[in-house]
């Protein structure tokens, strides 16, 4: 039986389409397991998105979004013009950036702390209730701000009496929806959020431990000079993801937590989004400030990517 020998300069006549479509072909049960993802995001994701050219027209339900007629950036221009406008993006902004320089940090000082437990039991412990908080729903955790912020009844409220203060109306007063809104934010999400960099952390060698003890490092030093540093290009992509959701509060719990008394503060394109939207139906131009607020999440993304590139080397593409 006489076999062909393989001509080991093919590969380099082909052209490089040509060498990319015979890996693909070469690893076809690979791709497709891809498949499933891909027709996810084709359907759900990139399909939707001929729905935004509602913003450059002027959104009638019989003649349909083909039929609609064209009016350009005019639904742009009513948005920049109305007196909601600077007033919304302040307060986006503002909770937006405080939350991610004040909300950002703590995950990774718990990841840090809990890298130094020397008991892996209480360990588990304090992993698994700074956990349990994510899992809980927006709506019932709204809730548990109104019960325990009540002027009445709350039980902050009660010991603030008790040290001889007066009682608060906390969600009655523009001024706490801000510290509320990332106070619980916190307390949700940040142990969920330490899972990532305590998995960076376990990626370092163990080595370089043993050798900063055996040079007389104390924990502080080496956390400093080995877990920080093996961790920065983990916290780099986590903080450009972030930095790219500028614009984008999340509606449902600043919606949940808006009253008529605490709205100028609580109102955020979200919610004015869905109000203009839904319930009055101006679909158009609440399309159009949608893509507004998607614009300048790209572009916030892209300038930090940019950023961290040039400064630490890391960036997410």
């Amino acid at each position: 039986m006489t076999t062909l020998a393989r001509d080991p300069g093919r590969d380099l006549r082909l052209t490089p389409a040509r060498r990319k479509l015979n890996r693909i072909l070469c690893n076809w049960q690979l791709y497709l397991f891809l498949l499933p993802a891909i027709a996810y995001f084709l359907l759900f994701r990139y399909y939707p998105m001929l729905g935004v050219q509602i913003a450059f027209k002027k959104f009638k339900a019989v003649p349909g979004i083909w039929g609609s007629p064209w009016v350009g950036f005019r639904n742009f221009e009513h948005f920049f013009k109305t007196p909601d406008f600077k007033r919304l993006i302040t307060n986006t902004l503002a909770v937006s950036v405080e939350t991610l320089l004040i909300s950002f940090p703590v995950p990774i000082l718990l990841a840090l702390l809990l890298n130094q437990l020397p008991s892996k039991r209480y360990k588990k412990l304090v992993q698994t209730t700074i956990y349990a908080p994510h899992f809980i729903s927006t709506v019932v955790l709204v809730g548990i701000i109104f019960l325990f912020t009540s002027p009445r009844s709350g039980i902050i409220n009660h010991l603030i009496a008790a040290l001889g203060g007066t009682r608060i109306h906390f969600t009655a007063e523009p001024a706490w929806f801000r510290p509320l809104y990332i106070g619980s934010d916190i307390w949700q999400n940040a142990g969920w959020g330490s899972i990532i960099y305590l998995a960076a952390l376990s990626g370092i060698n163990p080595e370089l431990h043993e050798a900063a003890i055996m040079d007389g490092a104390n924990k502080y030093q080496r956390v400093w000079h080995i877990d920080l540093p093996g961790i920065l290009p983990t916290v780099v992509v986590m903080f450009i993801l972030s930095a790219g959701k500028v614009m984008s509060v999340g509606f449902e719990k600043a919606f949940l937590m808006q009253t008529s008394l605490n709205i100028s503060a609580s109102e955020i394109i979200a919610t004015y989004v869905y109000k203009r939207g839904l319930q009055q139906s101006q679909f158009d131009f609440s399309t159009a400030v949608g893509l507004f607020e998607s614009v300048v999440n790209l572009v916030m993304i892209t300038t930090v990517n940019f950023i961290s590139k040039r400064i630490t080397n890391s960036s997410l593409f």
